[in-house]
Order: C-alpha cells, then sequence, then structure tokens
C-alpha cells in the first residue's frame, strides 16, 4: 500500500525550515522537517536540541528514551594490555599450585554454576538502575574507608555524564571497573592506583571515572565495555566523531607500567583530540559568523519593518486627515444648505413692505460691509427682529452679524436677550421716518 502523501506545509512552517536549515547547516530537508515537527515546529527549542547534539549534552526540549550506553568498542585498532598472573616458581610454588588447581576449579565451577541457576529463580538486582549517582558516591565512600583519601580525583556522576563532559571538553576519560571479590583488587587500588605519580598523572591529563560492579551502575557499564578480568581500565576519547574505546588495560599492572600505557596511548590518540579541537573551532567561528549574519538580517529586517511602519503609519494618517478633509467639505456644504434654506424660510415668511406713501411706515438704508446699500420700508409697530430677518435673507448679507445706529451710536437689540426678551418695535427704538442703519459682520467672531 502506498504510504500517504505529506502534509502541505504553511507559509509560516516553510519559513522556519528555511531558517532552521540555515542555522543548523542540516543538509536534508526531511531531517529539518523531521526535527521541528518533534518540537511542534518551536524553532528556538530545535535549535537548542541540534547544537545540544552536536555538544553531546543530552536533549533538553525532547530527551530521548533510555537505551544501551553508546561508546564504540567494536574498533579493532582498540590498544590491549592484559597483565598475566606470574607464574609458579620452583618446586614448591607449582607443588601448591597443582594442589589448589582442583579446588581453585570446582569452587569457580560451582560459582559460576550457582549465579546461572540464580539468574532464573531472581533477576540479577545490578541490571536495574534505580540511583546511578547513588551508586557512585556510595563507591566512592567505600573506596576511602578502604584505602584512604589520597587518591585520584573520582568523577562524582554517572557514566553517561562522565561521557558527555569528556566529549564536551575533549579530554581523555579513563574508567576504572572494581572488582569487589577479585584476588589482585586491593594489591592494585592500595599499591598502584592510589601511588603519587599515577594520581598526578590521573589529575592532570584525564577524567578518571570509576564504580563497583557490584553496583548497578557500574554492572551496567561492565556489560558495556565486556571486560575479562580485574583490574580493568578503559581509555575512552572522542575519536572520528564518537566516543570510543581506545585502549584497554586488564590484570595487576604496576605502577610505573600503568603509567607508560596510560602515556603510550594517550600520545598515539592526541592527534584525533587536536584535529578534533581545530575542527571544533572552525565549527564554533562559523557558528558565531552565521549567528552574526543571521543579528545583521534580523536587524536588517526588523530596519525594513519600521521603514514598512512608518509608510504604513503615513499612508493612514494621510488617510485620515484626507478623511477629516472630506468630512469638513461635507458638514461645510450641510451648513451652507441649512444656512440657505433657512435664509429662504425667513424670506417666505417676511410680512409685505409697506407703501411709499404711509405715514407710519419707515425707510430705512441699510449699508452692507461689502460697501453696498439695500433699502427697505418697514412699519412703525413691527419688531427689530423683522429688520434682522429681512437682512437674514438677503444672498449678500454675513451668516452672523449685528444692526447699529449711528446717533446716537448703539447695537439694536433685534434678536432676544435676557435683557431683551422680547425685542423692541422700531418706534420704541427711537427710530425716525428715514434712517441709515449699519450692518456688522460678526461671522469672524
Amino acid at each position: 500500500m502506498a504510504a500517504p502523501e505529506e502534509r502541505e506545509l504553511s507559509a509560516e512552517q516553510t519559513e522556519k525550515l528555511l531558517q532552521f536549515q540555515d542555522l543548523t547547516g542540516i543538509d536534508s530537508m526531511d531531517q529539518c522537517r523531521h526535527t521541528l515537527e518533534q518540537h511542534n515546529w518551536n524553532i528556538e527549542a530545535a535549535v537548542q536540541d541540534r547544537l545540544n547534539e552536536q555538544e553531546g549534552v543530552p536533549s533538553v526540549f525532547n530527551p530521548p528514551p533510555s537505551r544501551p550506553l553508546q561508546v564504540n568498542t567494536a574498533d579493532h585498532r582498540i590498544y590491549s594490555y592484559v597483565v598475566s598472573r606470574p607464574q609458579p616458581r620452583g618446586l614448591l610454588g607449582w607443588g601448591y599450585y597443582l594442589i589448589m588447581l582442583p579446588f581453585r576449579f570446582t569452587y569457580y565451577t560451582l560459582l559460576d554454576i550457582f549465579r546461572f541457576a540464580l539468574r532464573f529463580i531472581r533477576p540479577d538486582p545490578r541490571s536495574r538502575v534505580t540511583d546511578p549517582v547513588g551508586d557512585i558516591v556510595s563507591f566512592i565512600h567505600m573506596f576511602e574507608e578502604k584505602y584512604g583519601r589520597i587518591h585520584p580525583v573520582f568523577y562524582q556522576g554517572t557514566y553517561s555524564q562522565a561521557l558527555n563532559d569528556a566529549k564536551r571538553e575533549l579530554r581523555f576519560l579513563l574508567v576504572y571497573l572494581h572488582g569487589d571479590d577479585h584476588q589482585d583488587t586491593d594489591e592494585f587500588c592500595r599499591n598502584t592506583l592510589c601511588a603519587p605519580e599515577v594520581i598526578a598523572l590521573i589529575n592532570t591529563r584525564m577524567l578518571f571515572w570509576a564504580c563497583s560492579t557490584n553496583k548497578p551502575e557500574g554492572y551496567r557499564v561492565s556489560q558495556a565495555l565486556r571486560e575479562n578480568t580485574y583490574p580493568f581500565l578503559a581509555m575512552i576519547m572522542l575519536k572520528d566523531r564518537r566516543m570510543t574505546v581506545v585502549g584497554r588495560l586488564e590484570g595487576l599492572i604496576q605502577p610505573d607500567d600503568l603509567i607508560n600505557q596510560l602515556t603510550f596511548i594517550m600520545d598515539a590518540n592526541q592527534t584525533y583530540l587536536v584535529s578534533e579541537r581545530l575542527e571544533r573551532e572552525e565549527r564554533n567561528q562559523t557558528q558565531v559568523l552565521r549567528q552574526q549574519q543571521d543579528e545583521a538580517y534580523l536587524a536588517s529586517l526588523r530596519a525594513d519593518q519600521e521603514k514598512e511602519r512608518k509608510k504604513k503609519e503615513e499612508r493612514e494618517k494621510k488617510k485620515r486627515k484626507e478623511e477629516e478633509v472630506q468630512q469638513q467639505k461635507l458638514a461645510e456644504e450641510r451648513r451652507k444648505r441649512t444656512l440657505q434654506e433657512e435664509k429662504e424660510r425667513k424670506s417666505e415668511c417676511l410680512p409685505p413692505e409697506p407703501h411709499p406713501d404711509d405715514p407710519e411706515s419707515v425707510k430705512i438704508i441699510f449699508k452692507m460691509p461689502n460697501d453696498s446699500r439695500v433699502e427697505r420700508r418697514f412699519y412703525f409697530t413691527q419688531s427689530l427682529s423683522v429688520i434682522h430677518d429681512f437682512l437674514f435673507s438677503l444672498k449678500e448679507s454675513p451668516e452672523k452679524f449685528q444692526i447699529e445706529a449711528n446717533f446716537p451710536r448703539r447695537v439694536l437689540p433685534c434678536l432676544p436677550t435676557e435683557e431683551w426678551p422680547n425685542p423692541p418695535t422700531l418706534q420704541e427704538a427711537g427710530l425716525s421716518h428715514t434712517e441709515v442703519l449699519f450692518v456688522q459682520d460678526l461671522t469672524d467672531d
């Protein structure tokens, strides 16, 4: 059956995919997509996890499930050094050896059979690692109680942590598996491991991790390194981008011999660490350069976004201004239309003009603000508001105005006020049969 087609990516996911590939340098686009999908398209988490993976640090955002220790032990170029037990010398030595051989053979055979049968009845408790750090601390305390505090500096962490630190720091890691029941363990610990010259070499040139194989953490490591006898030492380093066992030392080895063997292993593999340091420095420089380029790109992007934001603000501001002008224009047109309608209404409501010969009429000449003259007759009994309505209905009259008399100079109360709620008549205002009144424009006020 054909595999289902992959879901198409959105524009945002495509951008994140390209950015993640650029930041990590991964060539495979499928691998980039798979990594981002594992982190729910969180590009910061995916990039940080990728960097952790390159440095040998356990995943922070999406930790992998527990799996066997990943150390390359299948390299046929591993340097192996095995110290055999000394052969018996003389007739007495051979006689003692031959007498004890059947008993020793029987003892170890029965012990192996017993342990093999016990595994079917009760699983080996060492196969379940529940507190690896506790196993290390317990072993260190036991070692100091039995052999004293003068010893190489033990790495106080799990085997995996020691591997990660050795990989990150590009240092050699010396692993010691302590066989509690082995006949050579005490002599090795007292005379070799705690020798001052051995301590000086280990403390200055490498990390040192040790644990008892009776502890679950030590037993797990012994299963991974597959030791043959005790005391057992393994030299591990980063080689070809993998943590690799480059040397195995087994058996009761003397201090000078141990120093020579460790120095030989380190000298033979030093070029790998130097090459890895140069390569890592180049990667770091490339990463720094890429980071600087990314920062420059982001700064340029932010600058472009800021320019676009300002342009958008300017466009919106211009648009709002145009809308305001348009609204003002419409409001002015409505105001003028309303004013014109009001003028027409006032004109229609004006009373008829008196006859020139009517003795009760007043002839008034209005001097307009534009220096034009307007003449009309009114009755003495009419209110001053009629004069105001007449002038308001004229096309050339201002929108707001007041009417002034010259002798004496005064403003005629043509509109209702608190002082004159009902404007007086022309006769009450003291107007004569012929008057000249001045129209004062108040529109600007």
